[in-house]
């Protein structure tokens, strides 16, 4: 009897403690609601009680940039040449072996973008939910399928459904590469990684399309359309980036195969201490959902993925428009080559901006955006027979692609609690393909829209596009300062809101206890967690 009295003691204690531990100003959750990283760092954080040197942080560094920022790169390059296979098939027969027309070409390139749109939602539910690494790797093998069964394709009809699929498969790899760089650097790091990993989906992209295209045009005869050979050679570059991808690509820092266990928990607690954010979260969170949606800043940043990709088929009709001036089609692939190269030396100028100067990433949108608006505002102005400066204008509207690589990693680490990043991911995501469905149709010919000066599609890019974006950019800055002045005020104020408690359950007696954690490990918001920091 005097057994069980002392255990209910016990019990009450721990019941006490607990009530009076969660009334306190500390956050707390349930383990299940905690950080995937958490059950890692008690199982092996005890055998690390070093602090991270300069010497192993160097390490861990050099260790990502050769296994880790490569791969990602390379999926990178891999997902724009895909998505801009049609481009190229335009320079390499497309149009004459399958018979569609520039507004069918057109329709497809807003199709894409239709499956891109509906796989937003099904592909990130799946993204949270299972293994990370390895649906990143089956994403990765099926698009590489759709490439290569596109070059099977000879009419309109075929295409629609690849076209589809290939957008609906694409759809969460973006958000996915966001996700990692997140687990893996902290906001100084990303805001300078950013742009030199966006550096290959420009670059690289068009200079090996562009090589590419140039020696099968150079083909005498060929026995299959040269545009179909393209589709077989991306298909098996692809199949190889996916291949790499499943033996490399990693859940999470404590799942990064290439790192110690030692150097898997400093990275944790160097990442989880720079954001005091959550790394990685299976369980989908109502409540963050609902934040998502009434946060001003999601609909701001879903504006700005909105508006300012009205101009994103500029790269799709590009080549056509460089023909249309006079180019030849062997030409015109040099061009792409050098428009690559352009792109990459402007995305590592505002590498720079933004890692030395202070509050850089505005500095860096508006860096992009007015050499953009006013290239833009040339291929309304120039003559249509000064060739030079009409190519120069075109090129020089791929200074925006820095602008929108800012904001893209901007959106994501502004927001704390891993299913909040996800749905305004979503939400971004939704802006983006909305935006790409209809860019394609505002260079539909018609009244005042006439081939090739197309003054309706440069008008309407000029003021949605590359104007009012900045503006919001502009807007989202001066809420974001003032969310920190009130954030770093609070901080001095309330030193103990660093830390916060998790309640588990033990596993031998069924016993709830406190623990006493970093505020990271709790999987807050941003507007929960009054000490996150937003990235200016």
């Amino acid at each position: 009897m005097s057994t069980d009295v002392e255990s209910n003691k016990e019990k009450n204690d721990l019941l006490i403690q607990k009530v009076e531990s969660l009334n306190s100003n500390q956050a707390h959750v349930d383990e299940k609601d905690a950080d995937a990283t958490l059950k890692f760092l008690e199982q092996y954080g005890d055998k690390v009680t070093e602090d991270i040197t300069p010497t192993i942080e160097k390490k861990i560094r050099r260790k990502l940039y050769i296994w880790l920022v490569p791969l990602l790169m390379t999926i990178n390059t891999m997902l724009f040449l895909d998505k801009s296979v049609l481009s190229y098939g335009i320079l390499l027969g497309l149009f004459e072996s399958t018979g569609i027309s520039h507004k069918q070409y057109n329709d497809l390139n807003s199709i894409f973008y239709a499956g891109y749109f509906f796989g937003q939602i099904p592909l990130h539910f799946f993204l949270q939910k299972f293994n990370f690494a390895k649906f990143v790797s089956l994403i990765l093998f099926s698009w590489a399928i759709l490439i290569f069964l596109t070059a099977t394709a000879n009419n309109y009809g075929g295409l629609i459904v690849l076209r589809f699929l290939l957008g609906f498969f694409e759809s969460i790899v973006i958000p996915a590469i966001e996700i990692t760089l997140l687990q893996f650097f902290t906001p100084k790091e990303r805001a300078s990684i950013n742009p030199l990993f966006w550096i290959s989906s420009q670059g690289p992209t068009e200079i090996l399309g562009g090589f590419i295209s140039y020696g099968l045009l150079h083909l005498k005869n060929p026995v299959t359309p040269p545009w179909k050979l393209f589709m077989v050679i991306v298909g098996g570059l692809t199949l190889l980036n996916a291949t790499w991808s499943f033996f490399i690509y990693p859940s999470n820092p404590s799942d990064a195969k290439f790192l110690t266990i030692e150097e898997r928990v400093h990275l944790i607690r160097k990442i989880q201490h720079a954001t005091h954010s959550s790394i990685e979260q299976k369980t989908i969170k109502k409540h963050q959902i609902i934040e998502t949606i009434k946060d001003p800043l999601t609909w701001l940043f879903t504006s700005f993925g909105l508006l300012s990709m009205i101009h994103n088929n500029i790269m799709f009709q590009a080549n056509i428009l460089y023909e249309a001036i006079g180019v030849e089609r062997l030409g015109i692939t040099l061009i792409g080559v050098v428009g690559g190269c352009f792109g990459s030396v402007y995305l590592l100028s505002g590498v720079f901006l933004i890692r030395f100067l202070k509050e850089g990433q505005l500095i860096a949108i508006l860096y992009a955006g007015i050499p953009a608006l006013a290239a833009s505002l040339g291929m309304v102005l120039i003559p249509w027979d000064k060739s030079i400066p009409l190519i120069a204008m075109l090129l020089l509207t791929r200074t925006f692609a820095l602008a929108f690589i800012v904001v893209v990693g901007w959106s994501t680490s502004s927001a704390s609690g891993y299913t909040k990043k996800f749905y305004r991911n979503i939400f971004f995501m939704f802006g983006y393909c909305v935006a790409n469905v209809i860019s394609p149709q505002i260079w539909t010919e018609g009244k005042g829209n006439e081939s090739p000066r197309y003054y309706t599609a440069w008008s309407i890019q000029i003021v949605i596009s590359f104007f009012i974006p900045l503006v919001i950019a502009v807007i989202i800055h001066v809420i974001l300062k003032k969310r920190n002045n009130e954030r770093l005020k609070y901080i001095e104020e309330n030193p103990d809101a660093q830390y916060g408690q998790v309640v588990v359950t033990d596993p031998n007696t069924g016993e709830q206890v406190i623990e006493k954690v970093e505020i990271a490990n709790l999987d807050l918001t941003d507007l929960e967690n009054k000490t996150f920091i937003y990235p200016l």
